[in-house]
């Protein structure tokens, strides 16, 4: 990735440079903008496309994922084509993004975000604003973690139902994502996109407020963003602002910073080292199955062409330059539906017709390998 972007062509962006706020310097500071925006769903396509539009020079854009059918009703950057196709959501947007200007810079990034994987990213790349398109706290407060650690803003965004709420941490001038919500819900409490549903519209409103924000950030207006939280309920027509305390401010012993983040830099998430087993897709019926990792932090490739040619002796096998995809009709699933089995070229792999992790490595291992 060049290290200078191009001049923007300013012809396109007239409207917008017509703000004081931004103008044709403005502007230049946007194209030399970085933006790491991890998911690529319904959040995470909206504010990609708005950074897009607006000239934002670089993005990097990450996600684990294949579009599906569902995927459609909220998740603007994917069409029908890449459904049919189970295109990786990363790829699918990058080449929708590049369509829609192609004097940016967007590099997909087919992963799973674990704290390895961030690692990794975050030693390789400088970015400027980190945006939030994920759909669990785990991997949120991963990104929190490595916000605070490198001192990058993070624009938090979420919506379930009809409710969204958003709001960006600036290290070192606001609370950050622990200084509200300092563990993860108990399992089961909170409700899902599996269980609550997502409207559409809902999802529009905060990834416009996550892209407004980016944009401040970029343009060196960052005092222009609020410091509170807000949400909103878009059926009940109902909305509010929560006032945010300093950490120092949520108690503890006077020689003990409140928060376990910006208070201690305690990197629970971004630092964790442990192996990661599986995990359940919210509202899919599968679990992933974590790359293949050696301990040198190198990640191994599969060869995909031969992989299909033993799994076409299982069922129906489609392959693509991102993915092997087996239909295994011996298997029975927890659904009495067929089980698929999607495996990527460093071994991640999603295991549909299952519920549990150690049902997924069981059948991995004894189609793929160890």
């Amino acid at each position: 990735m060049p290290d200078d972007p191009p001049s923007p062509d300013l012809a396109r962006y007239h409207r917008q440079t017509l703000l004081p706020a931004v103008g044709s310097i403005g502007q230049q500071r946007l194209a030399e903008g970085h933006v790491c925006l991890v998911g690529v769903g319904a959040l995470g396509c909206a504010s990609a496309e708005l950074l897009a539009r607006a000239g934002v020079g670089r993005l990097t854009i990450i996600d684990r994922d294949v579009v599906e059918l569902t995927n459609l009703q909220r998740q603007c950057l994917f069409d029908e084509r890449h459904a049919a196709d189970g295109l990786p959501k990363a790829i699918a947007a990058s080449q929708r993004l590049g369509r829609i200007n192609s004097q940016i810079q967007v590099t997909p990034i087919v992963e799973d975000f674990t704290p390895r994987a961030a690692r990794r990213l975050f030693s390789a790349s400088t970015f400027h604003v980190i945006v939030d398109g994920t759909d669990n706290f785990e991997t949120r407060y991963l990104l929190n973690d490595l916000a605070i650690k490198h001192r990058i803003p993070y624009c938090y965004g979420g919506v379930i139902g009809t409710r969204g709420m958003a709001f960006t941490v600036r290290p070192g001038a606001t609370p950050c994502l622990r200084c509200l919500f300092e563990r993860p819900p108990p399992p089961g409490t909170t409700p899902t996109c599996d269980t609550a549903g997502v409207l559409g519209p809902a999802v529009q409103i905060v990834a416009a407020w996550q892209a407004t924000d980016a944009l401040k950030l970029l343009l060196d207006r960052a005092s222009l963003i609020t410091s509170e939280l807000r949400e909103f309920d878009l059926w009940s027509c109902t909305q509010r602002t929560l006032a945010l305390p300093a950490p120092s401010e949520r108690g503890g012993r006077a020689d003990e910073a409140a928060c376990v983040c910006c208070g201690q830099r305690r990197f629970e998430y971004a630092d964790a080292t442990g192996h990661d087993t599986g995990a359940v897709l919210c509202g899919q019926n599968a679990v992933q199955i974590p790359a293949r990792i050696d301990a040198q932090d190198d990640r191994r490739s599969i060869d995909l062409p031969a992989l299909a040619d033993r799994l076409r002796l299982q069922g129906p096998v489609s392959l693509s330059p991102f993915f092997v995809r087996a239909t295994l009709t011996h298997e029975r699933s927890s659904t009495q539906g067929p089980i698929e089995l999607t495996v990527f070229p460093d071994g991640r792999s999603i295991v549909r017709g299952v519920n549990t992790p150690a049902a997924a490595r069981t059948l991995f291992a004894r189609y793929v390998g160890a």
